[in-house]
């Protein structure tokens, strides 16, 4: 049997992961002088409240360590370690570097997804499916490969200063931004290592709206998963479901809180709209 392994982008913390029949190594937060890992000892909720308190936060990948930790449960098990997109994070280098380590060879396999969170919890999702339908390793990861190409990603920001912080956007921008009430959608570049401006528009609906758009001429519907995420902005992610579906009627949609991790790059009040084709 082939095991699955990847990390808490995949918005699981490590015992919903053992439940559903893969493994996660978590990535960490750090704010207010304490460090957590993500959705083991801390929420995406209990994050947000720290941070509305006037903490800053910073994340970091999952420790080398751990990841061999993970890797060494298996003996001599075959391993397909799905990452989180590298460049967003030295998530990817840690796994390869584990492996290394492991002298895994040909039986620890690492794949860079170059996606996060919505997308890449159903890619692990489907690679533990098939793993546990006795499929090879070729298989899964032919899968995984094809479908990662189908993915989207873009995050509308409710706080310009989280992407200035993090060189996203320049502070002339982050300045015009807040006074006057403009929206950005970023996006990921094509080979995923990074978060660009795809548009910035006034107000979070016209976001959304140029989101679904862009959605719409790629082709997305029925067949699609459409993964709204947010950082304890339920209220707003029911408004982007709301008008994504006005667009788009027959995709599949789900809702989910955002990692820790993922917070500390976006802030408290975002939303990420995510696609991938099932």
């Amino acid at each position: 049997m082939v095991r699955i392994i990847s990390d808490t982008s995949t918005l699981y913390s490590s015992a919903q992961a053992e439940a559903a029949g893969f493994r996660v190594a978590p990535l960490s937060v750090t704010i207010n002088g304490s460090s957590y890992k993500e959705f083991d000892e801390i929420s995406s909720e209990d994050f947000v409240a720290i941070i509305n308190q006037g903490h800053l936060p910073v994340s970091s990948q999952p420790s080398i360590g751990d990841v061999v930790a993970l890797f060494e449960q298996y003996g001599e098990d075959e391993i397909l370690n799905i990452s989180m997109a590298m460049g967003l994070s030295g998530t990817y280098q840690s796994a390869v570097s584990a492996a290394e380590i492991c002298g895994g060879g040909e039986r620890i396999q690492v794949i860079n997804s170059r996606t996060l969170c919505g997308p890449h919890r159903y890619l692990v999702e489907k690679a533990a499916e098939m793993a546990k339908n006795n499929c090879t390793m070729a298989e899964i990861r032919a899968f995984v490969e094809k479908k990662m190409n189908t993915a989207k990603s873009y995050l509308m920001p409710a706080d310009f200063d989280y992407l200035r912080r993090g060189g996203r956007l320049s502070p002339l921008v982050s300045r015009v931004g807040k006074f006057a009430g403009l929206a950005p959608a970023m996006t990921q570049t094509e080979d995923g290592t990074r978060l660009t401006v795809a548009s910035i528009k006034r107000g979070f609906a016209n976001a959304i709206k140029y989101v679904a758009a862009s959605l719409n001429e790629r082709g997305v519907g029925k067949g699609w998963l459409i993964s709204v995420s947010h950082a304890a902005a339920m209220d707003k992610a029911e408004q982007a479901v709301k008008l994504l579906k006005a667009v788009m009627p027959e995709a599949n949609y789900e809702i989910r809180p955002l990692s820790p991790a993922f917070i500390t790059q976006g802030g408290p009040g975002c939303v990420a709209v995510q696609v991938i084709e099932e």
